[in-house]
């Protein structure tokens, strides 16, 4: 999982940087928000990994980037309009892609086709330069064509690229989505190959020329003229290929930052053009800036001192348990605000009082941490939750298995007007709640059935949650049929019966309570309606025909 997160953060930081080489260029990320990204890579869900290596980018994004983030399949299942703008593009505004990101479900399809097109007219691409980097789990689920929309978007374009992570995809599938970036002359990464990928980027994006020799006549200038050092505090160690990012700026009239010239990384070594700098050296979320002069044939070796300590955050569910993976880490500190990690997380931050914050599921903890410069602090924070496990059966040991079950968690006690407040939610089968101890009801709807089942929930412990449904199912079939209703056989007091769904269609098929219903089917020629009487018993299926 380590390499492909490499690969995905390297990707995303050379096409954002590439992308906004010249002021007027803009960029929007595409991200992939389709159920699909709850498949896990290495034991952790690809949309934690696809946040927190936005995040992690995003700390290096120039104040001046243009930058947008697009979604799809975030709202709604099944919806191939399912496609939002989340951020426009705008300069500032990383802080709010990773905190959209970090809010997004993942639930519905795969439109990536139209959300590059949608994401290019976002950018006016046919009027502007305009870069896209799509982040892919997947292929085309919405019958479309990516590597023909690929082709207009360049044939239409001022000067339009997109690039495409094909984030988990084999390399069949890759090849399938790699032509709408070659389409474009935008770059395919797979990053399931991680060494042979980075490589690759370093040779063909990254890598400088080595300078020209200098004639045999003229002294030989310094192999760099630039070449920092970063410590955690005064007298520290010198660090090397610590993650961080030196952003270098040309100084303007008054000593401060003016044009930026490039944002480099780790153990960075560089020759710049004689004059006045300014520099800004980033680790984690510590950060320390300097004027740097440049002097030809001298070499400047600036110290960056970031006044700053580590913190390791060990996020547990319960007293003794293992290291929670699924834990979200915010750890707010002094001046700039909060990180987010996930799981065991190792963070750089400026010296001072820490505010440590773990959430898992529905629980939460806080707890506050002093680090000083230099040092490491490392905590285990207890969250304090149980986990449930809940499943619903259409009788007893007849265990739903449908995708379209959903299960809603309620606190038991009822509010003075008599409802719940609700807790969690989640679709399918064995969703898992991790909870704080306390009383709960589970209840489960599958088509028209619901049912619910009270439980209780204890710190450090399991509870399995069976939730009968006492349901069966109803197939109708009607040819010719424009429209299908189910009613309960037995009529109320006004002489109505209550409604359990409907369709347009020749068939319908729907989960309902065991008991007798009444099967309406409008054919709209001529306005009469047939009807047909169903017993549905728990546990079975009953087929019904209406000629």
């Amino acid at each position: 999982m380590a390499a492909v997160f490499r690969v995905i953060v390297g990707l995303l930081a050379l096409a954002m940087t590439a992308a906004v080489s010249h002021a007027a260029d803009k960029a929007i990320i595409v991200l992939d928000a389709s159920g699909s990204m709850w498949g896990q890579i290495d034991g952790k869900p690809k949309l934690e990994i696809a946040r927190r290596t936005l995040r992690t980018v995003l700390q290096s994004v120039p104040a001046d980037m243009e930058l947008g983030l697009l979604a799809y399949g975030h709202r709604e299942k099944g919806n191939c309009a399912d496609i939002e703008l989340v951020v426009p593009p705008a300069a500032g505004r990383a802080d709010a892609i990773a905190s959209a990101a970090d809010n997004l479900k993942f639930l519905g399809k795969t439109p990536l086709t139209a959300s590059v097109r949608q994401a290019a007219e976002a950018l006016r691409y046919t009027e502007e330069k305009a870069t896209v980097i799509l982040i892919t789990d997947g292929l085309e689920t919405c019958e479309a064509d990516p590597c023909a929309v690929g082709g207009e978007l360049e044939q239409s374009g001022i000067d339009f690229t997109a690039h495409v992570v094909g984030f988990g995809l084999t390399a069949e599938e890759g090849r399938q989505v790699a032509c709408l970036a070659e389409n474009t002359g935008g770059k395919y990464i797979q990053a399931s190959d991680a060494s042979a990928l980075e490589e690759a980027l370093v040779e063909t994006v990254v890598a400088e020329p080595a300078p020209e020799p200098a004639p045999a006549t003229v002294p030989a200038k310094p192999e760099h003229n630039f070449v920092p050092q970063l410590v955690l505090a005064e007298g520290g160690e010198p660090l090397s290929d610590a993650g961080n990012a030196y952003e270098i700026h040309r100084a303007d009239a008054a000593g401060g930052k003016g044009e930026r010239v490039a944002t480099e990384y780790n153990d960075y070594k560089g020759d710049l053009d004689p004059g006045d700098y300014v520099v800004v050296a980033r680790l984690g979320e510590a950060s320390a800036e300097q004027q740097v002069r440049i002097e030809e044939g001298k070499v400047a070796e600036p110290v960056f001192v970031l006044n700053a300590g580590t913190l390791v955050v060990r996020p547990l569910a319960s007293a003794g348990a293992e290291v929670s993976d699924a834990a979200q880490v915010v750890v707010d500190h002094p001046g700039e605000g909060e990180a987010i990690g996930y799981g065991e997380t190792r963070i750089v931050v400026p010296a001072g009082k820490q505010q440590v914050t773990v959430r898992l599921g529905e629980g939460e903890a806080t707890e506050t941490a002093m680090v000083e410069a230099g040092g490491i602090v490392e905590r285990d924070v207890v969250v304090g939750v149980g986990r449930a496990l809940v499943n619903a059966f259409y009788v007893p040991g007849m265990k739903v298995e449908e995708g379209g079950l959903a299960l809603n968690i309620y606190k038991a006690a009822k509010r003075i007007d008599g409802s719940r407040e609700q807790v969690s939610y989640a679709y399918g089968p064995d969703g898992k709640f991790d909870l704080p101890p306390g009383d709960y009801t589970a209840v489960a709807k599958l088509d028209e059935a619901p049912a619910e089942q009270d439980f209780a929930v204890k710190a450090g412990q399991l509870v399995e949650v069976g939730v009968t449904l006492n349901a069966g199912v109803l197939a109708v079939s009607a040819p010719g049929a424009r429209h299908i209703e189910v009613f309960a056989a037995k009529k109320d007091l006004q002489g109505k019966r209550k409604e359990f769904g409907y369709a347009y269609a020749e068939t319908h098929q729907t989960t309902l309570p065991a008991g007798d219903y009444v099967v309406v089917v409008d054919r709209g020629d001529d306005g009469e309606k047939k009807e047909a009487s169903a017993t549905v018993k728990a546990g079975e299926r009953v087929e019904v025909a209406v000629p």
